[in-house]
């Protein structure tokens, strides 16, 4: 064999392999990730897709400041089902205290930079209503062992109307009355799937099995609060946005007790504190709603320190006062802020404070064997004493370590009993500032003279005050304080040291010593107010808003210049004279150049006539850097020193060479010279050229697109060329660029705001969300302090100047599909719009065929239509709930009907349909004469030409008013009408809602406008009975017609189609005719048998059943009884089941709460 035979080679062994060559690079295998069911694929792109859209909002405006106001946690439920409970437990979670009776607004200290406010809500549908506007955090209390319960689907639906807050979580209690695991487990799954179909699929549900010792297990108690702590803050809703508000935790009567003696009902003046939330407060004339009291301004607003700040809070504060603070939330830093509560016996209520003690107080002095601190025994002698303090016979010891003092200690007879002639003033610390305030006054500086010769007894003395308030001098002398005589006679309260060296002190000793301060005023004024520290921005701004002062002179002013001239001040004025320092301008017209600039107009003509310059001046203006190439600072970026700059080698002339067209810009004789030399130059300096070319096109295009916030220059856009992803910055731009531009624009007034003064700046931004602060307001009923209830909520919303007024508001409304009744139109409904509560007398309309508003008698039953009152203007898409009464005795479901807001206006078209109708007495062919239908010729008047129909549908039109009888009318027709014929005529009145708003002041008492019906039922009043009004059956006689009569000759000449045909008489017998059966003999009398045989049957038959239907009767009335029996058993076994159980539950002294009530 001469060919040889090639084999196959054989394959490689795994031995031969690399090592290392079979590792994981760490990539996916396609083939083993692949989507084998392209379906599934494009589901799961589509839920991808959609998760993702779901994030994407209108960008809102952030406006939760820096240090956050606490957040708002309210407790919600019927009586009887733990609220009172779920408070205590978190009271001694968070504050390791016990709180007896929790009322009112309570913060705590959650962790270093959250804080809570926990409020209960009370079980009336007021405070419902308020607490659903304002919550943050909404805890549903739910009885397991019941269910839901009324109230709780009402404030469901309250929320879902006014904006529902995106943390409402649901709360199950009583638990531990389930004995049996299968039935706890199925009660929770049920409850569970019902709180979803309320809210939304996957909403939070705990657990709280049952009570130890008046609390909730600490376990339960501990997770719920970890879940409270660690919550995102959700989107804020555009109502709460886009208005302040805050919540009332501490009230005070401040008016003057000489009012309340004259008059019991007076006005009052009242203080409120809480903490500001939403936006701004104005800092002047802010207008807010008291919800449940009324609209008003706000007198006096104050910022307090925040009562319960968080360590972070303290620890910048200690980091600003130089202090060091703690790092951890330690068990000494939780703090607690309950003003309204019972705390370890201490309660402030108002304007006073209630002690409360376990074994009571006795009040009497000689009482033997009672226990009493030294405050308690100090307040019984103080009530049993009748003479004045000190004026005893024991005396009084004011400090432990003291003598008891008998009588005031009177060093000169003659002053000893004078007492003080002024108000005290007050005095600064010399530590505190060394820069008096502007509004203080003026020092008098008379140390000297009143060391030397004093006749006056000092009421104090300052070496008896502490360090911090003594003056630091050389000798330890005391000094004496003389009194002014009036308020504007008080003496500076600045404290300087060095001022009263400086002056005379030559004046006579024989002077009265009060009068000595007086002297030279004028000047040691001016001195005091030229020692200010220059060049303070807080100084420059308010002088250049005084208009008061021309601008040289608040220039001087704010550099500390004074001017040394003689000011001339009449010393006869009056004492309440503020002392200003007025000075005299050098030049008349220095009042007049605040705006317009004093220029040498020679000088500044024959500068801008040179046309170098402003050639210079039109280049810095043509041209600039925009490349952020650091080597850009050569010749095009130089900057402008000046107009004689003569830089050579400037190309901001305009002058430069399209090479794409090759044309040349630049008509200057200098620019050709130029471009002459440049000719003349070699070769390679065209490649140089060029590249200067293509630089200011550069430039051009980078000025082009820095106009765009979306260009080039656009953070993203160099991401995405540096080698970005594309799906990283594709269709989420625009949102992303809407959110860096409402951070920019914050960003922006922060740093503008941060520059201003504190006063300034609460002046023009108003009282920031987050702090704590008081408000004065005054005009307030005195039924509210007489009937003050800590437990109700006290909401303060600011408005706006559109919600301030008054108009038509234009709803789009729909009946609650729970509630049982239709609304009917004019009847008074209460609404919940805004921050107020209301009642109106709403009408309801429908569009009708998109061309008017044609008014509803009652609203539609599961149909939304329009409703129109008068009220508050408020915001378009702002949502409200309707109320027919705030009562607690209506069984049924309250929430009468929801809607929103459409638009506001002055005017409103509301038509009602309006059916006139009349009968013909007079027919002549087209033309009736109707009566029956108007009442004097001026109505006909006014409807002349107007469209009137029959009831058969023959149309007509009104004519003219007859002369004779009054009120009627002729009219023509299509067609001749009938007497029989009744004609009536459509037309449209146009409705107005009356002006009728009443303000729900629950908070005062409030009697809310009653329906007629409710008014006759209370004033036991029969309802009138009209024969007009009463439904009555309409019989109407059946009409008979003569048969239609075609004359002959009409009916011959009718079309093939449209002929009559008659059939003509069978002169013949038909066969059915001729075969008539007649009966005889016997099969006559066997039918005649048949016939009584079969009526005996029927007789029968009827009596059998008559009787087997009494028998029925006297059945179903024996099963009646049967079953009463057996739901009477029913009933006792049920009560005695509740009394024995019952007891379980019972409210006690130690756990707070209500009795359950049930519907």
């Amino acid at each position: 064999m001469a060919d040889v035979q090639a084999h196959k080679p054989h394959r490689a062994s795994k031995k031969s392999k690399e090592k290392g060559a079979s590792k994981h690079t760490g990539e996916k295998n396609p083939k083993a990730f692949a989507f084998s069911n392209p379906g599934k694929l494009a589901r799961q792109a589509a839920r991808s897709h959609d998760i993702k859209e779901k994030r994407l909002h209108v960008p809102a405006v952030d406006r939760l400041p820096d240090e956050p106001p606490p957040r708002l946690v309210a407790i919600v439920g019927p009586p009887g089902v733990g609220k009172t409970t779920l408070l205590k437990s978190f009271i001694r979670r968070y504050a390791k205290e016990t709180i007896q009776d929790p009322v009112g607004p309570i913060t705590v200290v959650t962790s270093k930079k959250q804080r809570l406010t926990f409020i209960e809500c009370a079980n009336e549908l007021e405070a419902m209503v308020d607490i659903a506007k304002v919550a943050d955090i909404v805890l549903l209390m739910i009885d397991g062992n019941f269910g839901f319960e009324m109230e709780t689907m009402e404030f469901l639906n309250v929320l879902a109307a006014t904006g529902m807050p995106g943390n409402v979580f649901g709360i199950l209690t009583h638990l531990d009355l389930f004995r049996k695991p299968q039935a706890l487990k199925e009660a929770k799954k049920r409850l569970k799937h019902r709180l979803w179909s309320e809210l939304y699929q996957g909403a939070h549900l705990f657990y709280l099995s049952g009570v130890l010792n008046g609390r909730y297990p600490d376990r339960e108690i501990h997770n719920l609060s970890r879940f409270l702590s660690v919550m995102k803050n959700p989107r804020p809703l555009v109502w709460r946005n886009s208005h302040p508000y805050t919540i009332i935790d501490n009230y005070r009567d401040v008016t003057h007790p000489t009012q309340i003696e004259e008059d019991e009902k007076c006005d009052r003046t009242i203080e409120l504190s809480g903490y500001l939330r939403g936006t701004n407060f104005s800092a002047e004339g802010q207008r807010v709603h008291i919800a449940g009291l009324g609209d008003f301004t706000i007198k006096e607003m104050e910022q307090l320190p925040d009562p319960c700040p968080t360590p972070a809070m303290e620890q910048a504060l200690a980091k600003a006062s130089g202090k060091t603070g703690r790092r951890r939330l330690d068990e000494k830093d939780k703090k607690l802020w309950a003003p309204m509560a019972d705390r370890s016996g201490l309660k402030i209520t108002g304007d006073h404070i209630v002690i409360t003690r376990e074994n009571g107080f006795t009040f009497d002095k000689d009482a033997v064997g009672v226990e009493r601190g030294e405050g308690e025994q100090l307040i019984i002698d103080l009530q049993n004493e009748r003479r004045l303090l000190g004026q005893t016979d024991e005396g009084v010891k004011l400090f432990a370590s003291g003598q008891k003092i008998n009588q005031l200690p009177v060093e000169d007879e003659d002053v000893g009993n004078t007492g003080r002639k002024s108000r005290r003033t007050a005095r600064l610390a010399d530590g505190e500032s060394g820069e008096p305030p502007e509004d203080e006054g003026f020092e008098s500086g008379e140390e000297d003279e009143m060391e030397d010769g004093s006749d006056v007894e000092s009421e104090f003395n300052e070496m008896k005050l502490g360090k911090m308030f003594r003056k630091q001098t050389d000798d330890d002398q005391e000094e004496d304080i003389a009194f002014a005589d009036s308020d504007s006679d008080l003496g500076s309260i600045s404290g300087d040291e060095d001022q009263g060296s400086d002056f005379d002190d030559d004046e006579d000793d024989e002077e009265d010593p009060e009068l000595k301060w007086k002297d030279n005023m004028m000047e040691r004024a001016s001195q005091i107010h030229g020692r200010r520290k220059p060049f303070r921005a807080v100084d420059l701004a308010r002088y250049m808003y005084d208009e008061s002062m021309a601008p040289t002179e608040a220039i001087k002013k704010w550099a500390g210049q004074d001017e040394e001239e003689d000011i001339e001040e009449d010393i006869e004025e009056d004492d309440d004279t503020f002392f200003r320092r007025t000075g005299k301008e050098d030049k008349e017209d220095s009042w007049e150049d605040r705006m317009i600039p004093k220029f040498d107009y020679e000088q500044l003509e024959a500068k801008w006539s040179d046309k170098d310059a402003v050639e210079a001046l039109r280049n810095k203006f043509a041209t600039a850097n925009l490349l952020d190439d650091a080597e850009g600072e050569g010749e095009d970026g130089s900057d402008f020193e000046g107009l004689n700059d003569e830089d050579e080698d400037d190309e901001g002339d305009g002058a430069f060479e399209d090479l794409e067209t090759g044309e040349k810009h630049g008509a200057d004789d200098e620019d050709e010279e130029e471009e002459e030399e440049e000719e003349e130059q070699p070769a390679e300096s065209l490649e140089a050229e060029r590249e200067k070319n293509a630089r200011r096109k550069e430039e051009l295009k980078l000025r082009f697109e820095e106009e765009d916030r979306e260009g080039f220059k656009n953070d993203k856009a160099i991401a995405r060329r540096e080698g970005g992803n594309d799906d990283e910055f594709g269709e989420d731009d625009w949102y992303d660029a809407q959110k860096a531009m409402i951070q920019k624009q914050l960003d922006i007034n922060k740093a503008e705001y941060e520059n201003l003064d504190e006063s300034q700046r609460i002046a023009v931004e108003g009282y920031k969300a987050g702090k704590y602060a008081r408000m004065v307001i005054e005009g307030v009923p005195a039924e509210f302090v007489k009937n003050f209830k800590p437990r109700m909520p006290i909401v303060v919303g600011g408005l706006s100047a559109t919600e301030d007024r008054f108009g038509f508001v234009q709803v789009r409304i729909k009946k609650h599909r729970w509630h049982k009744k239709i609304l009917k139109t004019g009847d008074p409904l209460i609404f919940s719009l805004g921050w107020r509560r209301f009642q109106s007398l709403p009408i309801y309309s429908i569009s009708d065929s998109r061309t008017r508003n044609r008014m509803l008698k009652y609203t539609p039953e599961h149909m939304h239509c329009f409703g129109t009152f008068y009220g508050p203007l408020c915001a378009p898409n702002t949502g409200f709930t309707c109320f027919q009464s705030f009562s607690s005795a209506n069984p049924g479901f309250r929430i009468a009907a929801t809607g929103t807001v459409l638009s506001v206006d002055e005017s409103t078209e509301i038509v009602k349909k309006l059916k006139l109708t009349g009968t013909p007495y007079k027919i002549f062919k087209n033309t009736a004469f109707i009566k029956d239908m108007f009442n004097s010729a001026l109505e006909i008047a006014k409807f002349e030409g107007a469209s009137i129909k029959t009831v058969s549908g023959i149309r007509g039109q009104i004519k003219r008013a007859l002369a004779k009888p009054d009120g009627h009318f002729r009219a023509t027709f299509e067609d001749k009408i009938l007497l029989s014929d009744i004609v009536f005529l459509r037309a449209w009145y146009p409705i107005k809602p009356h002006r009728f708003y009443n303000p729900a002041t629950n908070l005062v008492g409030w009697q809310s406008m009653r329906l007629t019906g409710e008014v006759r039922r209370d004033q036991n009043i029969a309802t009138p009975l009209d024969k007009n009004s009463q439904y009555r059956k309409i019989e109407r006689e059946t009409r008979r017609f003569n048969p239609l009569r075609v004359p002959r000759a009409l009916a011959a000449e009718l079309p093939f189609k449209s002929q009559i045909i008659q059939t003509k008489k069978q002169k013949k017998e038909t066969y059915m005719q001729k075969r008539a059966v007649v009966v005889r003999g016997e099969e006559k009398k066997a039918r005649d048998l048949m016939q009584k045989l079969t009526t005996i049957r029927k007789e029968v038959v009827e009596k059998r059943k008559a009787k087997k239907a009494e028998q029925h009767e006297k059945y179903k009335k024996s099963l009646e009884e049967a079953e009463e029996r057996i739901k009477s058993k029913e009933k006792k076994e049920k009560k005695a089941y509740w009394e024995r159980e019952g007891k379980k539950r019972g409210p006690s002294g130690d756990q707070g709460g209500g009795g359950k009530r049930r519907r």
